[in-house]
């Protein structure tokens, strides 16, 4: 299991499908699961985030249907803050193989996600809180990693997708050498066609 981290915009999901398709792991987002579960529309909105138990239950459920059927996992944005990585740590921890902090100057994420054109994506007031929280959060969820022994690593998330992308296959395959990259697209067409976005 490899954790992507990363402000909004710095290209956690694009890359997660990207090393999804490149080891054959599973991609899992926990914006795309709070979005595909709707209901939370008005705290997106807002800046505002969803309450841990229900992002745990949420995730929890992916894992293990993905583990289920054979598939490492890729989690993106997940966990969030102390709460969740303290569930994690004492539920998982054994699993990870490591985490990446993807990083892009805010000036450039602002650029980005006024390119992408999301509902969240338009205040820059909730952007600049989305910020300064998963600044905050990331300050306790890293110490807690680190105490466990998960490896982490900072990448360069500047610079055309590709190269981005071999730049987190070098770093997942230190962390896991048994990653071995693939033939064929074992994600199917819908990770394919969503790849970029």
């Amino acid at each position: 299991m490899i954790i992507l981290f990363g402000l909004a915009g710095s290209g956690k999901g694009t890359q997660g499908k990207a090393l999804s398709e490149i080891f054959g792991w599973r991609w899992l987002s926990v914006g795309e699961a709070i979005r595909q579960h709707g209901g939370y529309e008005e705290i997106i909105n807002n800046g505002g985030l969803i309450p841990d138990e229900d992002v745990i239950r949420l995730m929890n459920k992916q894992i293990e249907k993905s583990e289920d059927e054979g598939f490492d996992v890729i989690l993106d944005g997940y966990p969030r803050d102390k709460a969740q990585a303290e569930y994690i740590a004492d539920h998982m921890i054994d699993k990870i193989d490591g985490a990446v902090i993807l990083e892009v100057p805010k000036e450039e994420l602002l650029e980005r996600l006024a390119l992408r054109g999301r509902d969240d994506d338009k205040e820059r007031d909730s952007i600049e809180r989305r910020f300064e929280i998963f600044e905050q959060n990331i300050g306790e969820i890293l110490p807690l990693f680190e105490e466990k022994g998960v490896p982490i690593e900072r990448v360069d998330g500047v610079g055309a997708v590709e190269e981005v992308t071999a730049r987190l296959v070098e770093v997942v395959k230190r962390f896991n050498p048994n990653a071995t990259e693939q033939e064929n697209d074992v994600n199917g067409e819908e990770i394919e066609k969503s790849y970029g976005e």
